[in-house]
């Protein structure tokens, strides 16, 4: 790889942590977790980055927060952040990255493709966060699905149809990047 291409691929991976760090604050608070637009990014990441960068984008974002920088949801961070009840979907954004971004491997995925390969990431960030949730709150399964799940459903479709759309028009003005 080119220096150019380096420095390209640097920045761009850059914009994707910047991306889910905006698109985390908007948002609809809920009293356990909040509904926003971070999946949309992990999504679009994947899709476009392939599963190494789009890790990576979600690893910087998750660092950035980590060391104090409020790029979670409500302009939050730090470790109480990052490892409290909603952690476990935050890490879950690396595992719905990496499992986003075999679509890459698929070269001119329909959008079909797409959307099942996110579907796919973001049953994984469902299941990863629950758990986490679970463990932290000692709330069941059944009222923890409830509180961290079913309401993000509907909006979840939204975001996968709308990022594997937008994927599918911006993925080759991605090529070289």
């Amino acid at each position: 790889m080119s220096k150019r291409n380096n420095t390209r691929s640097i920045a761009i991976t850059a914009f994707f942590a910047a991306l889910t760090a905006v698109c985390s604050q908007i948002q609809i608070p809920l009293p356990y977790v909040p509904i926003n637009l971070a999946l949309l990014s992990v999504h679009l990441s994947g899709a476009l980055l392939g599963s190494r960068r789009a890790a990576l984008a979600q690893i910087v974002y998750l660092l950035l927060g980590l060391i104090g920088l409020p790029v979670f949801s409500g302009f939050t961070a730090g470790p109480g952040i990052l490892f409290g009840k909603t952690g476990g979907y935050m890490l879950g954004y690396v595992l719905c990255a990496l499992i986003d971004g075999h679509i890459v491997r698929t070269k001119d995925a329909a959008p079909y493709v797409m959307m099942l390969h996110m579907l796919v990431g973001t049953i994984v960030c469902y299941f990863f966060g629950t758990i986490w949730f679970m463990v932290l709150t000692r709330i069941s399964l059944a009222l923890s699905l409830s509180y961290c799940v079913i309401p993000f459903i509907p909006g979840d479709i939204i975001k996968i149809i709308v990022s594997a759309l937008l994927a599918k028009r911006l993925a080759p003005q991605m090529q070289g990047l």
